[in-house]
Parts: C-alpha cells; structure tokens; sequence
C-alpha cells in the first residue's frame, strides 16, 4: 500500500527500512504500486500530466522497482523507473520516480539508474539512452552520463543523455535486483 509523506513520518518512529531491494517488477502489487507513486510524482508534485502518466510505452517497457524492505519482507515501493528497447541495441530509460519520504535516504535513486542500465546491458543494450529533466543532470554526469543536447518534454526543459556502458557491467539477475542498506535520512 503506498504510504504518503505524511504517514511515513508518523510510522518512522516506529518502523524503519532496514533495506531496499532494487528489482525489476515481477509481482501486480508492486507494478500497481509504481504507477500510483509515478501518478504522485508526475501528476500531484510536479503537474506534468492531468491525470495520470501512463502510455503506450508501458505496455511493453521493463518496469524497475526501489522496495523498502522490514525485517527482511517487502513492505511498499519507494522508487520506480521503466526501461525499454527503441531499435536494435538501443534502449530508453524514463519515468524515473522516488517517493518523497525517500529521496534522502542514499542510494535509491541512484541504484535505480544503475540496475535500469545494467539490466538492459545484460538484454543486448549497446546505446542507452534518458531525457532528464535539468534539476537532475549532474547527478547523472557523476554517475557517467554524457550530456547530448536539451529538449523541450512536456513543457520542460530536458537533456538528452546516454550512458558509458563501461561504468555499468551487464546485470544477468535483474528479477533478484541489488540491495541498498538503508541509511538514516540526511
């Protein structure tokens, strides 16, 4: 169930993640899940879409999943991204998405990117590409994105970006995904 910032804060004095696993979506409720926190981040937050974010991409992108986790078990999806093949070798991340209570909690974001490149390395990937809005460019160059020119999504401005595949070996496990230690929120 998707918790808001509200009522996280109000449980974190109770109960806190002790992990996250990154993962591609392989249960309905975390699929269901990713796209009610895709609907929070780009409709309510944000105001790029009226009601809701989905398109034809969805219907055959790879979803990425961020899953706090409690004592070993899964509890709610903090994090979400989709990847998918655009032509031969070439592949798009997008619709990258941390639940707000989150964002400061390290590495979600960031472990998102990672498994999002490095399981589609894994699928054949050669070029991976990602519009990335301005605010979040020079985390992707630190994390070995060249910057290629800005575009206009949406009404924002954007940077087309593509990853050095060197920096993100192939990922053949992207269903058992990465772990992110949780840590205190900064």
């Amino acid at each position: 169930m998707f918790i808001d910032t509200f009522e996280f804060e109000a449980l974190a004095h109770t109960f806190a993640p002790t992990e996250f696993r990154i993962k591609w979506t392989t249960l309905p409720w975390e699929a269901d899940e990713a796209f009610r926190l895709r609907r929070a981040v780009f409709c309510a937050e944000q105001g790029i879409f009226a009601r809701d974010d989905r398109d034809d991409v969805d219907e055959r992108a790879q979803q990425i999943v961020a899953v706090s986790c409690i004592a070993g078990m899964t509890e709610q999806v903090v994090g979400t991204v989709r990847i998918h093949r655009i032509a031969p070798g070439e592949w798009l991340g997008s619709r990258l998405a941390v639940h707000p209570a989150f964002r400061r909690h390290g590495r979600i974001g960031t472990t998102l990117i990672e498994l999002a490149v490095r399981s589609a390395h894994a699928c054949g990937c050669d070029t991976f590409f990602a519009h990335v809005q301005q605010q979040n460019v020079a985390l992707f160059q630190r994390l070995h994105w060249d910057a290629l020119g800005e575009e206009l999504l949406f009404g924002r401005p954007h940077q087309r970006m593509r990853a050095q595949l060197e920096h993100y070996p192939p990922c053949a496990t992207p269903h058992a995904g990465l772990v992110v230690r949780a840590e205190p929120p900064r």
